[in-house]
């Protein structure tokens, strides 16, 4: 039982950039002044465009703030309806997604496979030069230091990977198809049924029911966990550990697998490619296994399996603090309040130091989510233009050290806090169980 509810899934430039401050201007200052009355109806983009469908369920004049369900504790000023210094979250934007998509440099939405696939062969090239390093020093002094630039570099071919799913990588979907294989099957990754599962977090995220990744338990369900399953769940490390386990089995609350071609994640035409990264994926794990015979299975274990485990890790972590740990609050929607446009302002970009380079610049994720096929070397300038539109819906993210130690204890804070939201509402945010947060106890 804990098991099946610790599921939870969790899902690239030359130089390190930290982030900038956000630009001022005119255009920025004005949209700070402007007073929500009613609901802009937001515009379509095309399929060609975002890959992607829409959902503009925001309705003019509608007063969302009558069907909003808020936790006890949204802010320490204590505003009912999420509200601080004047400014909801929860409340429809003064913009249209074209207003974002104009702002955005042209040329930010070209794609060079040259560039991408040069990505590709330096972290392959760093890939086995860690593993030749690691073979040849072989002691404990070194080996711990292998497992995390490996696995980190393991979630750098994951990002590669996911960019190809997203179509961000080139142009030609074959290519995209055949890097994206062999990205994602040799850190143990079916390509395609990842993909299309991600692709329906992205066309949902922010929806309570339909996201995909990392999406919030109703009040209902948590209740019905027993005192194991919640610990399990909301207790570090252990949740950081479950991307295998959701490939398997999915999200709490849904069924499926990802390596099943008639799960419910995916359509009848999409068997063919699900059969495909299945089929990869076994020819992967049976190469470790037959690597484990000549190498034996301890060295197998320092050179892949821990690094692997620390790939996770990262691919838990980042993917849960793209959604998750803001000192704000931010909402989740159900309904006719959910669109594409307020579900995707509700990610969060995060500054990683000199892993923002090594990993692909996966940190600037709100522009990412907005508009997915813009390249990751372009993400970074593409943000910035943004920024003026976007005002008090881009939350600045806090500038990092070298290593991005700060961020361990947003994951803390976040997970005694953000555990359930209510099942009413169409704007709900995280609620927070006493038990599990030690409330209790201190009081």
């Amino acid at each position: 039982m804990a098991a099946s509810y610790l599921l939870s899934e969790c899902g690239v430039r030359p130089l390190p950039r930290i982030y900038a401050a956000p630009r001022k201007s005119g255009h920025f200052c004005n949209l700070n002044q402007i007073r929500f009355k009613t609901a802009k109806k937001l515009d379509l983009v095309g399929n060609s465009l975002l890959g992607l469908s829409e959902n503009n369920g925001v309705g003019s004049g509608r007063k969302w703030g009558l069907n909003v369900s808020t936790p006890m504790r949204v802010q320490e000023v204590g505003e009912a309806d999420g509200e601080v210094g004047g400014f909801n979250p929860g409340a429809p934007p003064p913009f249209k997604l074209s207003d974002i998509r104009d702002a955005i440099p042209k040329h930010c939405w070209v794609k060079d496979p040259w560039k991408s696939m040069s990505y590709v062969v330096r972290d392959v090239a760093i890939v086995f030069g860690l593993a030749v390093a690691g073979a040849y020093f072989n002691n404990w002094v070194v080996w711990p230091l292998y497992w995390f630039a490996q696995g980190t570099m393991f979630w750098a071919l994951f990002v590669l990977g996911h960019d190809c799913g997203h179509g961000s990588f080139s142009n030609n979907p074959k290519l995209n198809s055949v890097v994206g294989h062999f990205c994602h099957s040799s850190i143990l990754v079916p390509y395609h049924g990842w993909r299309i599962s991600h692709r329906t977090h992205h066309q949902n995220h922010g929806h309570v029911e339909n996201d995909e990744s990392w999406h919030p338990l109703n009040e209902k369900l948590f209740n019905s966990l027993d005192k194991l399953t919640k610990i399990v769940r909301f207790n570090l490390p252990l949740p950081m550990f479950a991307y295998p386990f959701y490939l398997w089995g999915r999200s709490p609350g849904k069924e499926g697998s990802h390596f099943h071609p008639s799960s419910d994640l995916f359509t009848a035409n999409e068997k063919k490619d699900v059969i495909t990264s299945t089929t990869c994926w076994s020819i992967m794990a049976a190469l470790l296994v037959g690597l484990s015979f000549v190498m034996g299975p301890v060295q197998l274990l320092k050179l892949y399996v821990i690094p692997y485990w620390i790939f996770v890790m990262w691919l838990d972590v980042v993917t849960y603090l793209h959604h998750h740990g803001h000192e704000d609050k931010l909402p989740w929607y159900r309904g006719k309040e959910w669109s594409y446009l307020r579900g995707g302002l509700t990610t969060l970009d995060r500054d990683y130091g000199l892993i923002n380079n090594i990993h692909h610049d996966i940190g600037t994720h709100v522009i990412h989510h907005l508009f997915p096929q813009i390249p990751h070397y372009h993400l970074v300038e593409a943000t910035e233009a943004a920024k003026p539109v976007l005002g008090k819906y881009y939350k600045e993210p806090k500038r990092s050290a070298p290593l991005p130690l700060h961020l361990l204890g947003v994951l803390v804070s976040s997970f005694k806090k953000d555990h359930y939201v209510s099942d009413t509402g169409d704007v709900v945010y995280y609620q927070t169980d006493p038990q599990l947060s030690g409330a209790q106890k201190n009081n």
